[in-house]
């Protein structure tokens, strides 16, 4: 059931990513039309050009999560014993779910508060608070992917030996 929810999960991520990327794209090109043909950009592209890619970042966060392609600092992965690698990957999980879980609650109370107080687009007169709820969803299942990584190892991606020096992991 797992492995079931983090493919839904990673579907609506690869889908929402294409077609928000296509936004960017489409907009982008029809201001550029606008103003070779009318002189004048179209107003409102600017702002629903970045909107559009704050949903491709945070889809792509996920993304890069579920495919162990996220940034994380290397430089230390020798320091420690091979033999202690699946405890530090399965804590690594654990901790990386802790704080996406907290950073999900703080978004969370910030796109609250933006609709409660019913904050609007300076030039496109729309509630921002629905492009602000990606960052808590983001976080959010960002922290379940790594919660699952964590209790069932077998659905993490695929990264080879993290803590081991390069010459350990090629054996």
């Amino acid at each position: 059931m797992a492995w079931h929810l983090l493919a839904a999960i990673g579907w609506v991520e690869r889908a929402l990513c294409v077609v928000a990327l296509m936004v960017v794209v489409l907009v982008l090109f029809a201001d550029v039309i606008s103003r070779e043909l009318t002189s004048a950009g179209l107003y409102w592209a600017p702002r629903v050009g970045v909107w559009a890619n704050v949903l491709v970042v945070m889809s792509g966060f996920g993304l890069a999560s579920a495919g162990g392609a996220h940034l994380r600092p290397r430089f230390a992965d020798g320091w420690l014993p091979a033999r202690w690698e699946p405890a530090l990957i399965t804590l690594q999980h654990a901790l990386t779910a802790l704080f996406c879980g907290a950073a999900a609650l703080l978004a969370g109370a910030v796109v609250a508060e933006s609709r409660l107080l019913g904050e609007v687009s300076l030039d496109l007169f729309l509630p921002i608070w629905p492009i602000q709820l990606c960052l808590p969803l983001a976080l959010l299942t960002a922290s379940l992917r790594h919660t699952l990584y964590a209790v069932y190892p077998v659905l993490r991606p695929a990264e080879a030996g993290m803590f081991a020096p390069a010459a350990e992991r090629s054996e």
